[in-house]
């Protein structure tokens, strides 16, 4: 079983940054691909970013590529997403989710973290 808990979120104003994290239990927690996603109210769940266990490659949503990061610390079982100059439309409920079987699907979700942009 695996338990993801996001943090970090909160209200920024449009050009500022905030630092998403999300820890994870579970001894295989480096062997898993991490993704990030975003649910904005009224819209369907959207993917953000990702990155692959074995070699570190990310992947980005258009939306949020060259203004968001994603990493990971294994050794702190915990991945993290860098967003900077975030604007309103960035303004949503964040999760991270895990692919524990490597197969493109995610079969692990956490509960979210709001992060709200002001104009």
């Amino acid at each position: 079983q695996v338990q993801l808990v996001e943090s970090g979120g909160g209200l920024v104003q449009a050009g500022g940054s905030l630092r998403l994290s999300c820890a994870a239990s579970g001894r295989t927690f480096s062997s898993y691909n991490m993704g990030w996603f975003r649910q904005a109210p009224g819209k369907e769940r959207e993917f953000a970013a990702a990155i692959i266990w074995s070699d570190a490659r990310t992947f980005y949503d258009d939306s949020v590529k060259g203004r968001f990061t994603v990493s990971r610390d294994n050794a702190k079982n915990t991945v993290y997403l860098e967003m900077n100059s975030l604007k309103p439309e960035d303004t949503a409920v964040y999760y991270c989710a895990a692919d524990s079987q490597g197969a493109g699907e995610y079969d692990y979700w956490g509960q979210g973290t709001q992060v709200t942009v002001s104009s």
